[in-house]
């Protein structure tokens, strides 16, 4: 079984600025790993105040701070 792509909390901001809004599916794809590898990561990256989150329905949307 191949082991999952390691990725940084950088690449994962850049990757919600080149996306933003967007969604933890989107963000997964720009980093080229599952859903479920990044959602923990991005979930603590908002704790930390490095980008924002906000729920829309049953969606969670990524985004870094607005300008």
């Amino acid at each position: 079984m191949p082991r999952p792509r390691k990725f940084d909390d950088d690449e994962l901001v850049t990757a919600v600025q080149a996306c933003a809004p967007a969604g933890t599916s989107e963000v997964a794809d720009e980093v080229d790993a599952t859903r479920q590898a990044v959602h923990g990561r991005l979930n603590d990256l908002a704790d930390d105040g490095r980008i924002k989150r906000k729920q829309i329905a049953k969606v969670q949307v990524w985004f870094t701070d607005c300008r």
